[in-house]
């Protein structure tokens, strides 16, 4: 065996990083083993688009994409996988998260989540996230990277680029703004992160304090158009969030104070909302990824403000989206399958909400032609439970089976199907 190289260039650095073939010269690593061909037998297939459910079904993938739905038999040289009735269906989608550890990653995908939206890390590890987990190099979810978080303060975030030093006092004229756009769109981002509003996870800030204006919210906005980058924007409170909607950007995060007003609006611009239900629930209760006194008296108040935008923003039409707002860090309990169940409790049918998880989620990506549905030519990113989420949402909360790119990254099927 020998060894080669490759090089991932990010903005004015590379990273080098080693990789086993055969003497060919093919046959990289691949994390769960090369996609190959994969039979998917006797599963009941759930047709996201439609809630019908396509009973005792054989699903053949492969070179990373689904081939066939409803094949007849097993082609010669497949490996076969019998789901025993199990429930198969594409893998969830994550909107917003802030994952930046081969763990968390790990953790993130062996929850259902084949894909994942970066809501911005202090670095560029999203990047190389994505970079790895593309060729092959490390399981995880597909990552679209934000970046370093376009915010008045950066704090060490600067530490991400030299280039970056320059914002040490802080990040607010139009061409600072503009600026750091570039640096981001140089590490080659797929989203942009900013904010409307301060945050709600820390015990000294209100999260209905504008930061950002229109006017600066839009520089952003107009500045990343020109690479077709869109924005996300953080943005709890009714001011900001609004500024943020005006200004052009692609989805609000959070959202917990938005007025009917700011929702009718994002209905008619066709702005996402990915409310993060699951971490104010986190906000209130022990443990998990906060545990503050004054997050959790704050959190009290927030949970029924955010259940009534979710009902709200369902009731108008505007498109939800689900995101856990987490590192899927060790003391994390937040996971997107709550998110989807808690969709319920707010008011969505159980189809609706599994679709907030993948074919609106993949819209909002706009990766719609690739993934968030099991139909044959999109990526093979499925997941197995053992009920039928569309009588028991709560089924979601335990995958037993989770193939990513056509490769099996877990399998408990042999433990857990009674015989």
């Amino acid at each position: 065996m020998r060894k080669k190289k490759f090089c991932v260039v990010l903005g004015i650095y590379a990273i080098a990083l080693s990789a086993t073939t055969d003497a060919t010269g093919n046959g990289r690593y691949q994390a769960g083993g090369p996609p190959g061909q994969i039979a998917l037998t006797h599963g009941n297939v759930i047709d996201v688009r439609s809630g019908e459910i396509l009973p005792d079904v054989t699903v053949l993938l492969s070179g990373g994409v689904i081939s066939e739905v409803g094949a007849d038999n097993v082609p010669p040289g497949y490996q076969e996988i019998s789901l025993g009735g199990a429930y198969l269906l594409p893998g969830l989608l994550d909107a917003h998260t802030h994952l930046d550890s081969r763990s968390e990653a790990k953790r993130a995908l062996e929850s259902g989540v084949t894909t994942v939206r970066s809501a911005s890390v202090g670095s560029y590890k999203d990047v190389v996230l994505r970079e790895l987990v593309r060729e092959g190099y490390i399981e995880g979810p597909d990552v679209l990277a934000a970046g370093v978080f376009i915010t008045p303060e950066l704090g060490d975030s600067v530490l991400a680029d030299p280039a970056l030093g320059e914002f040490i006092d802080g990040v607010n004229t139009p061409e600072d703004l503009r600026e750091l756009v570039r640096i981001n769109l140089s590490h080659g981002v797929d989203f942009i992160k900013t904010r409307g509003t301060e945050r709600a996870g820390l015990p000294d800030t209100d999260p209905r304090k504008q930061t950002y204006t229109e006017e600066q919210l839009r520089v952003i906005v107009e500045a990343a158009a020109a690479r077709d980058v869109p924005i996300e924007a953080h943005a709890h409170g009714d001011e900001g969030g609004r500024a943020a909607v005006l200004a052009g950007v692609r989805s609000i995060e959070h959202g917990t104070y938005l007025s009917d007003e700011t929702l009718e609006l994002m209905k008619e611009r066709g702005t996402f909302l990915v409310p993060t239900y699951s971490t104010v629930v986190d906000l209130v209760e022990p443990g998990g990824d906060y545990d503050d006194p004054v997050l959790m008296v704050r959190g009290m108040h927030m949970l029924s403000r955010v259940a009534q935008t979710i009902r709200r923003a369902h009731d108008i039409g505007v498109k939800v989206v689900t995101g856990a707002d987490t590192s899927y860090g060790p003391m994390s309990v937040t996971r997107i399958s709550h998110e989807i169940a808690a969709f319920v409790e707010l008011g969505m049918s159980p189809l609706e909400a599994i679709q907030s998880a993948t074919l609106v989620a993949a819209e909002l990506f706009r990766i719609e032609s690739r993934t968030g549905a099991v139909e044959p030519g999109l990526e093979a990113d499925l997941i197995v439970v053992q009920g039928n989420p569309l009588e028991d949402i709560v089924a979601l909360q335990d995958v037993v089976v989770v193939i990513s790119n056509g490769r099996v990254a877990m399998n408990r099927l042999p433990f857990a199907i009674e015989q």
